[in-house]
């Protein structure tokens, strides 16, 4: 009979009796070994635990928390492993979580397929990991670089065949119940800093091997591509019912004092709500403001990005503005055009203040992704869920290439693009007040849209990935 060999963490005797026993509850699980006073994360325990494993199959579970293992799980996933060759799995499963009144509720739990643009170092394998023996012996052999944070994100990039069961097999205890708006900013979080660098490179080695690696060579943008231009830049907003911040955020725009000429073009994608009224009497009052409602029904703010880019009004640069935020200052206009000139690159990404709805700085405070470098900075963009705000974007390029018409995603992948040939040009002073508020369309996602969100910008870096590939092939470049 094959077997499975179970690894996990020290743990309460109750608890470890209840993780145990469910193991039990398969036939081919032969044997546990609690790891006491090691790490997961560490290189060190991922080799000893290949030298200490004897079965053909092993299981890592990575939480400290008691488990559940559903009836003949463990023989259900070697079954799957046996028929598919897989060198790592993976299952959907249920999540128990107690709520602020105690009360204790169990919720499913799926996840998503690991392509091979899920580079991301927090993608979501849930906490119990089976490993093909050899697979894994072979890819700890092959560690050249002893981390302390990152041994599980560099093993399972050196997995070839991760096969997700869609099946829900176990059942963990939710140790995070914080919320999907909260948990997106851990990646720029100072105290993460020293884990964030391992994560680079491990993964900028894993771009290295695969042969999708940049090298720090850029196009320089020609000045006079695209011809004239009305404007110097036009400050993009696209709007959808927001009728509560739609002129804070237009005002901010006007209020900008540039020594060039700008417009603020916004693009009301059919509000029912007071916004296209409100938009109305502020055009009626300043001729900069360009209010836009497209004739197509289908667009997402990709699409209505699209439509502003490609107005005949719209200037030689193109700076965003979401339409319930505000600039900082009624100089960032001129800076981020001053960045595109003295940098030399055709994407300029700030720096963000966390703010709520009365402008009142809130945790986690100033997002100014200082992780991004000149020489790196479109590998690990890879790596990372988002690249910074205010974005703007040199306007021939864009007009080339054009936004996907989505609503999530959509700046991300242009920003991708973008940095395959040209520089990011970055400013780490403060531009930019991001609201949060109940409105925002990220404040809290149920686990469906999650899963929708972080499946696309993964396919979204399958995508960039393959063409990064393809083109270091073409130039002959390792």
């Amino acid at each position: 009979m094959t077997g499975v060999e179970c690894f996990i963490p020290s743990m309460s005797g109750e608890d470890l009796s209840i993780t145990v026993e469910s193991f039990s509850r398969s036939t081919s699980f032969t044997g546990v070994t609690i790891l006491s006073g090691v790490s997961l994360r560490s290189t060190s325990t991922l080799k000893s635990i290949a030298e200490a494993v004897s079965e053909k199959y092993m299981l890592l579970y990575t939480k400290d928390a008691p488990l559940e293992m559903g009836m003949f799980s463990l023989d259900r996933m070697i079954s799957i492993a046996e028929d598919t060759g897989a060198d790592m799995l993976y299952a959907d499963h249920y999540r128990t979580l107690r709520d602020k009144d105690g009360n204790v509720g169990r919720f499913r739990h799926p996840l998503i397929d690991c392509q091979k643009g899920a580079l991301r170092d927090d993608f979501d394998f849930g906490s119990v990991l089976m490993f093909r023996t050899s697979s894994f012996r072979r890819a700890v052999r092959a560690m050249e670089v002893d981390y302390e944070w990152g041994a599980l994100y560099d093993l399972r990039l050196r997995m070839k065949n991760i096969v997700h069961v869609n099946e829900y097999l176990y059942t963990e205890v939710e140790t995070d119940g914080r919320k999907s708006g909260e948990k997106q900013f851990d990646y720029v979080d100072p105290k993460n800093r020293e884990v964030q660098i391992e994560m680079e490179k491990i993964c900028t080695d894993h771009l290295r091997r695969i042969g999708a690696y940049l090298h720090p060579v850029f196009k320089d943008p020609d000045p006079v591509e695209g011809g004239e231009y009305p404007v110097t830049a036009s400050v993009i907003i696209p709007v959808y019912n927001r009728e509560r911040t739609v002129r804070d955020a237009v005002e901010s725009a006007l209020s900008q004092k540039c020594p060039f000429p700008f417009n603020v073009i916004v693009v009301d994608n059919h509000s029912t709500d007071g916004t296209t009224r409100i938009l109305e009497e502020l055009a009626s009052v300043d001729e900069r403001l360009i209010h836009v409602v497209p004739v197509k029904t289908d667009l997402g703010i990709g699409g209505c990005w699209n439509l502003a880019v490609h107005h005949e009004q719209c200037g030689e640069y193109a700076v965003q503005l979401d339409s319930d935020d505000v600039y900082s200052g009624t100089d960032t206009l001129s800076r981020i055009v001053d960045a595109f000139r003295t940098q030399k690159c055709a994407m300029v990404i700030g720096t963000y203040q966390m703010t709520d709805f009365n402008l009142n700085p809130i945790p986690p405070g100033i997002i100014d992704h200082r992780e991004w470098t000149e020489e790196n900075g479109r590998n690990n963009a890879l790596r990372v869920n988002g690249l910074g705000a205010p974005r703007a974007f040199w306007t021939p390029f864009l007009r080339t290439v054009n936004l996907p018409n989505t609503s999530y995603g959509e700046d991300y992948a242009l920003g991708l693009r973008i940095s395959r040939e040209y520089r990011i040009g970055r400013i780490y002073e403060t531009l930019y007040c991001c609201r949060r508020w109940e409105g925002n369309s990220d404040a809290a996602l149920d686990i469906d849209r999650l899963n929708a969100n972080n499946l696309y910008k993964d396919r979204i870096r399958t995508w960039e990935l393959e063409a990064r590939i393809r083109l270091n092939k073409k130039h002959g470049v390792r």
